[in-house]
């Protein structure tokens, strides 16, 4: 049986790369989501970092201008409103996240993602 993967992959990303890289070295049979192109709804990327482990803060990328510029570093801020702001502008969504029948993880580093391979 053929080993699949997904990946949430930004192709200008060296961890993203490096991960994809990881994923075809194992013989994978890969899916590439390139979630700026295509970015997740909420509901998707909602279940993919509950299924990652991690919390929503932990997967909002905060050097992207929009965080600062949306006030996304407010403490008041949503687990829903942060979604709503990684939909409407996937730069902000922290990568790659990384599906495989073991398990979701979001790869940084990018050690993290051999937990699911």
């Amino acid at each position: 049986m053929a080993k699949t993967a997904t990946i949430y992959h930004n192709t200008r990303c060296g961890t993203s790369r490096k991960v994809l890289s990881l994923l075809e070295d194992a013989d994978y049979d890969i899916e590439i989501v390139e979630y700026l192109k295509t970015p997740p709804d909420a509901a998707t990327l909602r279940q993919l970092i509950t299924d990652a482990g991690v919390g929503v803060r932990d997967a909002v990328r905060t050097k992207e201008a929009e965080y600062k510029e949306l006030g996304l570093d407010r403490p008041d801020v949503t687990d829903d409103e942060l979604i709503t702001a990684m939909t409407e502008h996937p730069a902000l969504i922290q990568r790659p996240f990384v599906v495989t029948d073991k398990g979701t993880r979001l790869a940084r580093p990018v050690e993290v993602a051999e937990e699911v391979l």
